[in-house]
């Protein structure tokens, strides 16, 4: 049971307070989670659940928004965990983003939304397809109307017959023109490769994390089917509530009436890759007070798509005072916080692109004592790098038949080089 929840802006301030049970929460604890992460923030602002002296307290990071929850009772960590989540991703999608000003200019909206979302510090109505029947977006007109009037609320007089539903995340009675739906294999790449090793180093870490989403416009009371040619290889997969479990369990196919709109499905995790789509080779060699770098970045397995939007990232190490970096291909920025970025783009066919030049050691410094790590991010537009493949997709119970669509993508996460 969740007895406050907190928004904090990115310098601490408390933007919205919402008590959820009888037990009022005291600010001060949000005081107290400030201070303990401006102290220790690179392993305080990882921790999301954290024991302070009076309370324990949940929290995640939006936008540089902090959700923070709080309760003096045993419960499931993951609960309070999972609930803010779906609180962001609501907000998110009803006011357009998430920021400061964003949250102060919608305050009504936002306490409306968690009025109905949690009950007595109990989740009760998360599902945005009944939200929007409850409480009606912002827009202009929403806005001017509450001026003129002085009525601020935007909650529905009357209860969304989903409510009563066993399909809850649909709307009933929905009607489309045209019917259709489309599925989208949307994947991040995590790896790590160490490159103290000869050659191209040794593959530390590579999985992909991925997610299918699905948008719906379909009329009625659908039943889909979505299968996969090789579903042996999904790890710790997750669902929308809307997937029957029992046909996953035993045939390994995913069976569900959808909610109308873009969803997440299902995600799951790809573990062991052995192949990555590029390579980025770092080499550096310290003398006399300067450190010579060269980075080299090329395909190494064709992904059959072009490789889109890549760049190479890296802190200049503790003890560099200037840098003088140029690039055959692409553009070289080095910013304030002394960051080395490397915009490539897509990689050309007539040369392999290079970055090259020196590093200035402190006074005093014979070598680098520490190599920096790069990261490396890109994205490549319809193919998904775990090998999933979609087998089938069966629509039931339509009015007239829908048209039916596929696509993928891959992009780079936490993709580390160590040089």
């Amino acid at each position: 049971m969740l007895q406050c929840i907190f928004l904090l802006s990115d310098s601490g301030e408390v933007m919205l307070e919402k008590q959820l049970t009888g037990h009022r929460v005291d600010r001060s604890i949000c005081a107290w989670f400030w201070e303990q992460s401006i102290s220790q923030p690179d392993s305080f602002k990882v921790l999301p659940v954290i024991a302070s002296p009076t309370h324990y307290l949940f929290q995640i990071v939006r936008e540089g928004i902090t959700f923070l929850a709080c309760t003096q009772v045993e419960m499931p960590p993951l609960m309070g965990i999972e609930f803010l989540c779906r609180v962001a991703d609501v907000l998110s999608d009803y006011l357009g983003g998430l920021n400061e000003d964003v949250i102060k200019d919608n305050f009504v909206i936002v306490y409306e939304l968690l009025d109905e979302m949690i009950d007595n510090g109990f989740p009760l109505t998360t599902e945005p397809n009944i939200l929007r029947d409850m409480i009606a977006p912002p827009n202009i007109v929403s806005k001017m109307l509450s001026v003129v009037t002085g009525n601020t609320s935007n909650v529905s007089d009357t209860l969304p017959g989903a409510t009563s539903s066993c399909v809850p995340w649909r709307t009933t009675q929905l009607k489309h023109a045209n019917n259709d739906v489309y599925v989208n294999l949307v994947e991040e790449m995590d790896t790590i490769i160490n490159r103290h090793a000869p050659c191209d180093g040794v593959l530390v870490k590579c999985e992909i994390f991925g997610v299918v989403e699905v948008n719906s416009h379909l009329s009625g009371i659908p039943d889909l089917t979505l299968s996969f040619a090789n579903p042996s290889i999904l790890n710790d997969v997750q669902f929308h509530p809307c997937v029957r479990f029992r046909p996953w369990e035993s045939e390994q196919i995913l069976s569900f009436v959808p909610p109308d709109g873009l969803f997440k499905l299902m995600s799951y995790r790809v573990k062991k890759l052995k192949n990555t789509p590029i390579y980025v080779k770092p080499q550096m060699s310290s003398e006399s007070g300067t450190c010579r770098l060269s980075v080299m970045v090329g395909i190494r397995n064709d992904p059959g798509k072009a490789v889109d939007s890549l760049a190479v990232q890296f802190q200049l190490p503790h003890g560099v005072s200037s840098a003088n970096l140029t690039a055959n291909h692409g553009t070289v920025d080095i910013l304030a916080d002394k960051t080395c970025s490397w915009s490539i783009g897509r990689i050309p066919k007539d040369k392999t692109p290079q970055m090259s030049g020196t590093l200035v050691l402190e006074e005093g410094m014979e070598q680098l004592n520490v190599k920096p790590t790069f990261q490396v991010d890109f994205k490549i537009m319809g193919v998904a790098l775990s090998g999933l493949k979609i087998n089938k997709l069966d629509l039931k119970n339509l009015p007239t038949p829908a048209h039916k669509g596929f696509r993928a993508q891959t992009e780079a996460g936490q993709y580390e080089v160590r040089s």
